[in-house]
């Protein structure tokens, strides 16, 4: 293919630098065991009483569940590598695989589902809200866009082309929102929300921030509604990891313009305050704001 053949360019070869087990995200502890939070909760949490889900220091890596070696595998260079040959297997789980769970996403400004497959692997379900061709009007804030799903599936497939895999994989999937959503949510906030539209199909909206309500429902064709699956990341409390905002964040107020904005001398403070004053984390930075251009 054309991708392969991209990859076989010497740019795609240069090797990262060896990692070490403090480079590593997400290191096993082969005494530990796992559960889900009770009360609907979406996150894994450490519990000595709770069900074994990680094998035994005596299991080899090769029985572990496909999302759990995705979790292995990150470290600080790339969350998978050039050639992984699990990356196939991991985005026909996250198409194919029974939902045996879906919540509401706590926290974020839309509807996002956490769902939750037979072998404990979870993915974020972000679904279709709009249709590919369908455009924000330009007098619109950029904060008044709806988030579009297949933004999602992009941003994974050119951060691979772009050799950054700073993205987790995601893959486009068809859910029956019916069987995979409604019958099987454990959320009683996300299940009062389901309804059947005059046009026969059964529609949701949850709860959050914006765009939950009975005029911004999501809506299937008759229950089957498209959205992508993006691999999650290790829970915080089991993989600790800091985050910084982006120095050059919107300030999403229709009058009110961020300091980026009017202070002609910003990248130079910028350059001078951690934890972008050493490595080359503001180049990465600046590298993922360019993917975030040519996605959009």
């Amino acid at each position: 293919s054309k991708l392969a053949a991209l990859f076989e360019h010497p740019l795609y070869n240069i090797p990262i630098p060896e990692v070490t087990e403090k480079d590593k995200l997400f290191i096993i502890n082969p005494m530990e065991k796992f559960s889900l939070h009770s009360s609907g909760s979406d996150e894994w949490v450490s519990s000595s009483k709770a069900e074994t889900l990680l094998p035994t220091g005596k299991t080899a890596y090769d029985t572990y569940p496909t999302w759990l070696k995705f979790h292995v595998g990150i470290n600080r260079f790339e969350l998978y590598p050039r050639r992984d040959p699990l990356l196939p297997t991991l985005l026909q789980d996250l198409a194919t695989q029974r939902i045996i769970s879906s919540v509401q996403k706590s926290g974020g400004t839309q509807l996002k589902l956490i769902m939750t497959f037979p072998n404990y692997g979870q993915a974020l379900f972000k679904p279709m809200k709009q249709t590919r061709e369908q455009e924000t009007p330009i007098d619109f804030f950029y904060f008044s866009d709806f988030e579009r799903h297949n933004a999602e599936i992009a941003a994974f497939h050119l951060d691979r082309i772009l050799d950054f895999r700073r993205i987790p994989p995601v893959s486009g999937r068809l859910v029956n929102i019916t069987k995979e959503i409604r019958d099987i949510t454990t959320d009683k906030k996300l299940a009062k929300t389901f309804f059947i539209s005059p046009a026969g199909n059964v529609c949701f909206y949850g709860e959050c921030s914006y765009y939950c309500s009975t005029e911004h429902a999501l809506c299937g064709k008759p229950d089957r509604l498209e959205g992508s699956m993006a691999a999650l990341l290790p829970d915080k409390t089991l993989a600790k990891r800091r985050s910084w905002r982006s120095p050059w964040r919107r300030s999403y107020h229709k009058s009110k313009k961020a300091e980026w904005e009017l202070n002609p001398n910003y990248c130079a403070q910028v350059r001078e305050t951690p934890p972008y004053d050493r490595g080359h984390r503001l180049l990465d930075l600046i590298d993922m704001t360019i993917l975030d251009f040519l996605m959009g």
